[in-house]
């Protein structure tokens, strides 16, 4: 086949009963998914990530957290009937906005890392096709945006016209498309000497052809395993974000939002206020991370376990 993946197409051999032995064809994607349960890291950080999103979209539906109307009798509680983690400086039920500010940050960590991913996966199957002196101006673009301040950029625009969930995703998926563009343009650059390629040119595959049907599919690997770090890497962004005031604007809110409220009590020894929040961040960005590496693993047969 013209489009097959060479890297997710090997022969298993099984042994059987009798003594003899069959040649089982097993596809790539079952050959990596047990790979990837073999990984016990991996398997606790699948389990984390499905952890946070049931606590964070199924958990308001259980627990009815005030998080929307201050209640000064709660100021700074320590945990208490009523209140498993305790309150903030406004009063509000710290479990509930966990719950609630961790849909705002997943949420963005998701879109974010999808439009980064679609963007820097044409860009960089477009200019590895395309090669000399367009390759050389499409990198140099990239090179270009590289070099502005993301952080910088999101205060300003913040600032200018306010921070929302989908003006956040937007802006951080605008410029981190770049990463995703250079990992997927360095696997087209080989791709497009492989035979397979050669033989599609041959029947006559337009360039938009050998993008979409041929070179992005042989390349998905790569892809796939960008998404999990884009995803951690743009949590992680907006946790400083909202540190440093310039989260998203209220009455919405995210992790980072409240690490940062919490961070000024916590020398009054106000714990439950920081370590909760900034648990969560830490567990999802590693067990991202954990999923992420297991995936390289998985999916590229150099560095899948036999």
């Amino acid at each position: 086949m013209i489009n097959e993946i060479p890297t997710l197409t090997p022969v298993v051999h099984e042994p059987i009963a009798e003594g003899g032995e069959v040649t089982v064809i097993q596809s790539g994607w079952r050959l990596g998914l047990r790979a990837f349960a073999e990984n016990r890291l991996a398997v606790v950080g699948l389990g984390i990530l499905v952890f946070f999103f049931v606590f964070c979209w199924a958990g308001p539906l259980i627990y009815h957290g005030d998080v929307t109307v201050a209640s000064l009798g709660n100021a700074n509680s320590p945990p208490v009937q009523g209140l498993p983690i305790g309150g903030d400086t406004d009063g509000f039920d710290v479990l509930g906005q966990l719950m609630v500010g961790g849909q705002a940050s997943l949420e963005i960590g998701l879109l974010a890392a999808t439009i980064a991913t679609i963007v820097g996966t044409l860009w960089g199957a477009i200019a590895g096709l395309a090669g000399g002196f367009v390759d050389g101006l499409m990198m140099r673009i990239v090179d270009i945006i590289l070099s502005v301040p993301l952080l910088f950029v999101i205060l300003i625009v913040g600032a200018r016209w306010g921070s929302t969930v989908l003006a956040l995703a937007l802006i951080i998926g605008a410029f981190s498309w770049l990463a995703p563009s250079r990992l997927v343009r360095g696997e087209v650059l080989t791709l497009r000497e492989r035979d397979f390629i050669a033989a599609a040119r041959a029947a006559g595959s337009s360039r938009a052809r050998l993008v979409l049907r041929h070179l992005i599919p042989n390349a998905l690997s790569v892809v796939v395993v960008n998404i999990t770090f884009q995803v951690a890497d743009a949590i992680l962004l907006v946790a400083a974000l909202g540190f440093l005031g310039f989260g998203i604007n209220y009455p919405t809110f995210d992790w980072g939002d409240m690490l940062s409220g919490g961070a000024q009590n916590l020398l009054n020894g106000y714990w439950w206020e920081v370590y909760p929040v900034g648990l969560c961040i830490v567990l999802t960005v590693m067990a991202l991370n954990l999923v992420g590496d297991a995936l390289r693993d998985a999916l590229d047969v150099r560095l899948r376990r036999r």
